[in-house]
């Protein structure tokens, strides 16, 4: 059974995005070829994105800290720590409003 610190890898990208020019940081806890999910613990820094880009399976995100705009077409969603999302199958971007952690669940299923 693996286990991962989510705290203690909060803090580890927090200050890697802080430190990045991209004002990011992300580490896949979980995924590859052999999983049906990926999971990977992404870190914002304030005012910074991921530019909006596919979604090619079913995907869900939860915010671990901070405070997040998640927009897909003309739909936007705000969340904050605790909040949980399915991300719509578009095209979409993620905008952190304050330093921000999430946690995004992505199936490999190929249905």
């Amino acid at each position: 059974m693996n286990s991962t610190d989510l705290a203690d890898l909060m803090e580890e990208l927090g200050a890697k995005a802080r430190a990045a020019s991209s004002g990011r940081a992300a580490r896949t806890i979980r995924g590859g070829h052999e999983h049906a999910l990926r999971e990977t613990v992404i870190a914002l820094r304030a005012e910074h994105e991921l530019a909006e880009h596919e979604a090619p399976h079913e995907a869900t995100l939860q915010v671990l800290r901070g405070r997040v705009r998640l927009v897909a077409g003309a739909d936007a969603w705000e969340g904050k720590s605790g909040d949980h999302l399915t991300i719509p199958p578009q095209r979409h971007s993620l905008f952190a409003i304050e330093d921000s952690v999430v946690l995004l669940t992505v199936s490999n299923d190929m249905r």
